[in-house]
């Protein structure tokens, strides 16, 4: 066997890295929630900051990925002509209309609409392997991809996840991860769902936003941030809740959130002051003692909700419960 000579080993390295550094190689999906009114993009890819450049999305007026020989002004141009009322189909056609960039012919976008209508593009000299496959919501695509596999894997793994979008959008990035996805390696990972007032605090549409910039593992480390960020927004909701008088609707949002975060001292704290008021002690205990295991701060941060609001205040009166929760303790 003829053995290759080191500088033509250099030149393909070189090549390769080249290539890399040009195109944001990458597996996307852009999807819409017909229910929440939720348009998203999650993507993972072996490129710095992947987050920084493929996903866009507004409230109320769609979603787009960009990526491949990658245009980013398609995300914010993409999102402006959504707004103007164009259709997703229409929204690429202008976009590839105007633009007069070097590599038109290898970029590689996705739409999902106000309607929920789904268009998506894939030059003919973006990076192989790519595609892209599309169902009702959802368009799923890449390049530089270990086959046609990774999409198909995508769409069938968001059809068939219940709940909500972001949870739908992990279930097809995983998908594609585990079908082998890009075909150089792993690096970063972001997702981003929009819902009109969805996000947390005020004024706030980004109902997710969480990025994982360069990491050896970016998909387990975006689901990490997913379930705090999800866990965070229950907790959320938990207060907007109670401030309506719903208290059995605020214990559902805080059950949730402790699914979502068992670590976390204060979600159980929340969830026990709830069941307590809901007139469940044996839950209540329950649930704040498992707040309570290895936090040195826990009296401190249970009497602060305690008192934070009235309806909660009455469980600080109730010396035989404090007694079995603080045995030994005045």
């Amino acid at each position: 066997m003829a053995r290759k000579h080191p500088l033509a080993s250099l030149f393909l390295f070189t090549a390769w890295v080249c290539l890399a550094a040009d195109n944001v190689s990458t597996f996307s999906i852009v999807a819409y929630d017909p229910v929440n009114h939720d348009w998203g993009v999650a993507v993972a890819s072996r490129y710095f900051s992947v987050g920084a450049v493929v996903p866009w999305a507004e409230a109320g007026v769609g979603a787009v990925a960009t990526q491949a020989n990658v245009n980013v002004g398609y995300g914010p141009r993409g999102i402006e002509l959504l707004k103007s009322g164009l259709s997703a189909k229409e929204v690429i056609d202008r976009l590839l209309a105007e633009d007069k960039f070097e590599g038109k012919d290898g970029r590689q976008v996705a739409v999902a609409d106000a309607k929920g209508n789904i268009a998506a593009y894939t030059g003919p000299k973006a990076p192989t392997w790519a595609g892209d496959r599309q169902g009702k919501n959802w368009s799923a695509q890449g390049n530089i991809l270990v086959g046609a596999q990774v999409p198909e894997a995508m769409g069938k793994a968001f059809e068939a996840t219940q709940g909500e979008l972001a949870e739908k959008l992990f279930a097809a990035l995983k998908a594609g991860d585990d079908a082998g996805g890009d075909s150089r390696g792993r690096q970063s990972a972001s997702m981003l769902v929009v819902r009109k007032g969805g996000g947390r605090n005020t004024n706030n549409d980004h109902y997710i936003y969480i990025n994982v910039d360069d990491s050896p593992a970016p998909i387990p480390e975006l689901r990490r941030l997913l379930d705090l960020n999800l866990g965070y927004l229950y907790q959320d909701k938990v207060g907007k809740l109670l401030g309506a008088g719903k208290s059995t609707e605020a214990r559902d949002a805080a059950a949730k959130a402790v699914r979502y975060m068992p670590s976390r001292p204060e979600a159980h704290i929340t969830l026990g002051l709830l069941e307590y008021l809901a007139g469940d002690k044996g839950a209540a205990l329950a649930e704040l003692k498992k707040g309570q295991q290895g936090n040195e701060n826990f009296r401190k941060q249970f009497e602060s909700s305690a008192r934070f609001r009235p309806a909660f205040r009455g469980i600080l009166e109730d010396e035989e419960f404090l007694r079995q929760l603080f045995p030994g303790q005045k």
